[in-house]
């Protein structure tokens, strides 16, 4: 080869490999991680296009470095395959087992009887997506240049649970012209309250995923975090001021090279400003909620459940092995938003052998054994109470109703709106209750279970719970649904709560009164659930 010639092709190779890669991880936005399979795939491609101006000689020496070429460009290909092979559950199924512990949890410690639900998103994607395409449509200068993000997030909000979507661009054509404004607002779903309201940011949102160039969220968090591998799962939330940012999750394999890929790390983004920090997941602040996505909350799970015998009883043998049911709901628990779903024999779905929830935060997880029907079983015997009205159930919760482990969720027409509650006995899943008001329902229920003799009367008294004096400070009411909720207040600012058709002694006691009350914890720590009160003096 004519020196000439040879310069002109290193040139060449280095100026068009430098083009393509330099393309390749603009567009593909490829994490610069060996870890991740992908990266290996990218390099394959970019091997060739530097070397492609020196391939396809027929000559003696092209002959020689067209296969030292090929051999060097296969060679990330073959990494990629053979080290997904290897760090497959085939070759690494306790290690795939042990990503997890789970913890055995008793029912009715963990589970606080209820009389209300407030803190169960009883409410679905769809339907949260109807109420804040309806919210965003009666704010009129909006419609036309904004559309509501799909991707809904679970958080809590204030002791309550809230779905959060930020606005998008429309279009290209819309984010051109918007550009430099930015995405104004947010929308903000209420799933227990069953109603959506608009919040309008004062610092509007720069980097979104429906944004283009150097303003898309994914590029600029990869120009900013090159070598991080990224989970599909960027939740939207606020913290306790109202202030917007995306959780970003970032992943690494727990077996190598890459398998048994889990969250590490996240990344706390502000979509107004575009400064970011990460933090190990130990340490991500209490206000964040969503750093695990339900999915792989799932997907760990049935690792545990299905690979801790070995690979091979796991497709053969299936010796202990469980799984979760196919959906999952939300709880929260304290300040912490928890996903639920049932666990099944695999070699038999038709009911529950107990159920899991995992911190969405944390990835803690807890096993609760209680026996009875799977979570569709429940949904299919809510909706064949009512099947006259083609109503649909939603994927159901758990709560505990008079020491009785119980499926809650709502029954939604063909629009998608609430119409009614349904309640749902796990072990006795022909116990089924349904009024149009959760109260009706939880009363309906009880009466159900009475009358089968799980229960008596309609509440078991509960012996273990705590009981303080107090002296009335400030006697507040107030009605919902008809009901009235009663609060006294005592002198250290506590509030203890109770309904007016429970104890209907209450509406005899006065400021200044001394009363005895049986009380149980709320998830907030300044409200307590009454259980029984009496008056001593006053």
């Amino acid at each position: 080869m004519h020196t000439k010639n040879l310069v002109g092709k290193i040139v060449l190779s280095v100026v068009s490999g430098a083009i393509f890669a330099s393309l390749y991880f603009y567009f593909a936005l490829p994490a610069l991680n060996p870890a991740n399979p992908s990266f290996w795939f990218g390099l394959t491609l970019v091997i060739l296009f530097f070397a492609y101006p020196f391939l396809f000689r027929s000559d003696y020496a092209g002959f020689h470095l067209n296969k030292i070429t090929v051999v060097i460009a296969v060679l990330p290909a073959v990494i990629m395959i053979v080290g997904s092979v290897i760090s497959s559950p085939v070759f690494n199924a306790r290690a795939y087992a042990s990503v997890i512990t789970v913890t055995e949890a008793d029912f009715a410690t963990d589970m606080k009887e209820t009389d209300e639900v407030t803190n169960i998103a009883l409410m679905d994607g769809n339907s949260a997506r109807y109420l804040g395409n309806k919210t965003l449509g009666s704010v009129s200068h909006m419609v036309s240049q904004y559309v509501v993000s799909d991707n809904y997030t679970q958080i809590n909000y204030q002791y309550t649970p809230k779905k959060l979507a930020n606005l998008e661009h429309a279009d290209f054509f819309k984010w051109y012209a918007n550009k430099e404004k930015g995405v104004p607002g947010y929308v903000m779903v209420d799933p227990v309250g069953n109603s959506a309201e608009y919040k309008e940011l004062k610092t509007p949102l720069k980097y979104v995923d429906s944004a283009y160039f150097n303003h898309d969220l994914m590029r600029k968090l990869r120009f900013d975090y090159p070598t991080k591998i990224f989970d599909d799962f960027i939740s939207f939330e606020v913290d306790d001021q109202g202030n917007p940012y995306y959780i970003i999750t970032c992943l690494k394999p727990k077996v190598f090279p890459f398998g048994a890929m889990d969250v590490s790390e996240a990344i706390i983004f502000d979509p107004c400003t575009g400064e970011s920090e990460i933090y190990a997941v130990e340490d991500v602040p209490a206000w964040v909620d969503a750093v695990y996505s339900g999915d792989l909350a799932e997907e760990k799970y049935n690792w545990y459940g299905t690979l801790s015998g070995g690979f091979i009883n796991s497709i053969i043998g299936n010796k202990d092995c469980k799984q979760t049911t196919d959906d999952y709901g939300y709880i929260v628990i304290g300040d912490d938003v928890w996903y639920f779903t049932g666990v099944t024999s695999v070699t038999s779905d038709e009911s529950n052998i107990g159920f899991i929830i995992s911190n969405a935060r944390t990835g803690e997880y807890k096993y609760y054994p209680v026996v009875g029907a799977e979570e569709y079983g429940a949904m299919n015997a809510a909706e064949g109470v009512v099947q006259e009205k083609g109503y649909k159930a939603s994927f159901p919760s758990l709560i505990n109703v008079s020491g009785q482990a119980t499926y809650i969720m709502v029954l939604k027409d063909a629009s998608g709106y609430v119409r009614l509650y349904a309640l749902v006995n796990v072990e006795h899943p022909n116990i089924v209750a349904t009024a149009p008001k959760q109260d009706e329902a939880m009363k309906a229920y009880r009466a159900l279970l009475a009358d089968e003799g799980i229960i008596e009367g309609g509440k078991l008294p509960d012996p273990s719970l705590p009981s303080v004096r107090i002296t009335v400070a400030d006697i507040r009411t107030y009605t919902v649904d008809g009901n009235t909720v009663f609060y006294f207040v005592d002198e250290n600012g506590f509030y203890y709560k109770g309904m007016l058709r429970d104890m209907e002694d209450m509406i005899f006691f006065a400021i200044g009164d001394q009363l005895e009350i049986t009380y149980a914890e709320t998830d907030n720590p300044k409200i307590r659930e009454m259980n029984r009160v009496t008056k001593i003096s006053g």
